[in-house]
């Protein structure tokens, strides 16, 4: 509800104005990057070509309640900076809104009006009370059809309200009847697959009304306290003094082989470094080492760009989106690989990514790659590496980055870490050190084929989830483990994977050290039985089958398509299709 006037005669700090949901609607109409933490109303555009993360990981949260995120991803003297752009306050719970990258549409405020912005705030609660427990959150995929099967509004409250609504920046809890109440004949067969795939979802988790996800994110807020007071944020720093034997020995029997001249030999232990190298170059990007930013940054930055030839400021501004909008078809860069795979029927349709600002079309290249996906996953991940160099250098040499603020100086750096990466590697050993081409090939390919089963561990957490838009309102620790599998494995192989084996704990609390995260997991266990959330957690051979299995299944529904599509052109009934 609206808030009520001050009756004092002390007037109030700007800043600390109490804003109701019409206002923050209006300023974000008027284009500000609006949102919310801890009950604050931030503006962000001052910060938005700053921010270390990127602009697209802030442009996915605008009109949200993002206090988990946030916490997730920043330290606290991050947070506690943040304070300089608070510009107001709300009051109670924060019904989100659909962030306008994401396609949400907002009304201008009109100042002029202020008892239609209240009469909103009561007509809006009086409908939670009765929707909350009946209706399903709104999701950007479909719109809602009237018993007739042709586009309506999800907003009809009443002819006159129905005028001044949006369609896309109206809460979930807004949204009248659920699509499994309309007469689904009229879907086209990738419309009923993607509700077959909410529906199944709908079922598997917790209900998505109010006081179901509130709960769920005071136990999640609860279990962040308990890990602090345990100490699991503290990294241990004789397990990275073990980590930096592992990578001397590494890359000594690297130059011991190279030396003898034996080529391959040298390949792989040198792809074994750069293996092992990734895992402590993810710790820094997320300020799990030392969580200071200056320091994890120049320690990722050393081991990424000088020693790796990647660049981490790239890493991190596709990483982080990743971690806002995990698994979405349109939004999340880590799942947006065609032509060469598909983990989901959505990418049929041809989808925009917000991410690389392009149409990921589905052409002939993409039809033929996706109906073999399962066949070429192995191979195709094995020259992963190839495609990191190209858009490590497309980062850099485009200046994608920020160019101000405290991470100013970051471009400047990794183009002199590459320049130092490709003098070692480029002109001391591949130039100088092997003598004839062919050798050269060899060693190159070996040494950059023996880091494929990364990628795998990469893909293997995500792959084989969920895909489905629940909706806006679908809390943050609930999406993670919705999109996000563990993979079970033996202590003593903790190595190898590298603290990957444990995803769905990682992207609950990013920045907890990657050797503390076995010891969290119990602790995640114990909050995924509360609050009835399913824990996925598969050994690797199952992990791979499951990923394996879903690229032969949604190569089989491309072949089903194309055949759909084939007998309709024929026919020349184009019906729903």
């Amino acid at each position: 509800m609206a808030p009520k006037p001050n009756s004092s005669s002390t007037p109030i700090a700007p800043r600390d104005r109490c804003l109701t949901r019409r206002q923050v609607e209006g300023l974000i109409a008027d284009g500000n990057t609006i949102i919310i933490v801890d009950s604050k109303v931030l503006k962000l555009d001052a910060w938005l070509q700053h921010h270390p993360g990127g602009e697209k990981t802030l442009m996915h949260v605008v009109g949200r309640d993002a206090t988990d995120e946030v916490n997730a991803l920043h330290s606290s003297e991050a947070r506690q900076r943040m304070a300089a752009f608070q510009v107001g306050r709300i009051e109670g719970r924060w019904q989100n809104f659909l962030p306008p990258v994401q396609g949400g549409i907002f009304r201008p405020y009109d100042y002029q009006d202020q008892q239609l912005d209240q009469f909103e705030d009561l007509v809006e609660s009086d409908q939670d009370t009765v929707s909350e427990s009946t209706s399903t959150p709104d999701s950007p995929i479909f719109d809602l059809l009237d018993r007739s099967g042709t586009p309506r509004s999800r907003i009809q409250k009443s002819g006159w309200l129905h005028q001044s609504s949006s369609v896309s920046s109206m809460s979930s809890a807004e949204s009248l009847e659920p699509l499994q109440s309309k007469d689904t004949s009229r879907l086209s067969l990738m419309d009923a697959r993607t509700q077959k795939e909410i529906d199944l979802d709908l079922d598997k988790y917790p209900a998505l009304d109010a006081a179901t996800q509130d709960d769920i994110e005071r136990r999640y807020r609860q279990l962040n306290q308990t890990i602090q007071a345990e100490g699991l944020y503290q990294c241990k720093y004789t397990d990275y003094l073990i980590e930096c034997c592992r990578y001397a020995l590494l890359f000594s029997l690297c130059l011991l082989f190279l030396r003898l001249g034996w080529y391959a030999t040298s390949g792989l232990f040198l792809g074994l470094f750069w293996h092992q190298l990734v895992f402590t170059a993810h710790d820094a990007g997320h300020m799990g080492i030392t969580h200071d930013f200056v320091y994890d940054t120049v320690i990722g930055i050393i081991i990424a760009d000088f020693l790796g030839g990647l660049s981490l400021g790239w890493w991190k501004s596709s990483h982080n989106v990743h971690h806002i909008v995990t698994n979405s078809p349109e939004h999340d860069p880590d799942i947006e690989h065609l032509p060469f795979f598909a983990i989901s029927h959505r990418f049929f349709e041809s989808l925009r990514s917000t991410f690389y600002d392009r149409v990921m079309m589905y052409d002939c290249v993409a039809r033929f790659a996706i109906g073999y996906q399962h066949l070429l996953y192995y191979p195709i991940l094995t020259l992963g590496r190839f495609n990191l160099y190209v858009r490590s250098w497309d980062y850099l040499l485009r200046g994608l980055g920020p160019r101000k603020g405290p991470a100013w100086w970051h471009r400047w750096f990794e183009i002199a870490g590459h320049a130092f990466f490709w003098l070692w590697f480029g002109y001391g050993i591949l130039y100088q050190t092997i003598p004839d081409a062919r050798s050269r090939f060899i060693f190159v390919m070996v040494s950059h084929m023996v880091t494929g089963p990364l990628h795998v561990q990469i893909t293997l957490s995500h792959f084989a989830m969920s895909t489905a838009d629940l909706g806006v309102h679908e809390s943050f620790p609930q999406k993670m483990l919705r999109t996000t599998m563990d993979v079970d494995c033996p202590e003593w192989l903790d190595f190898i994977h590298g603290g990957l084996q444990f995803q769905a704990i990682h992207h609950l609390y990013p920045r907890i050290p990657r050797h503390n995260l076995r010891k969290t997991q119990k602790l995640v266990q114990s909050f995924c039985n509360d609050v009835g959330i399913p824990y996925a957690l598969y050994g690797f051979v199952e992990g791979n089958k499951h990923v394996v299995g879903r690229l032969a299944d949604v190569a089989r529904q491309a072949a089903i398509l194309a055949q759909c599509q084939k007998t309709v052109a024929g026919s020349g009934n184009y019906g729903s299709h």
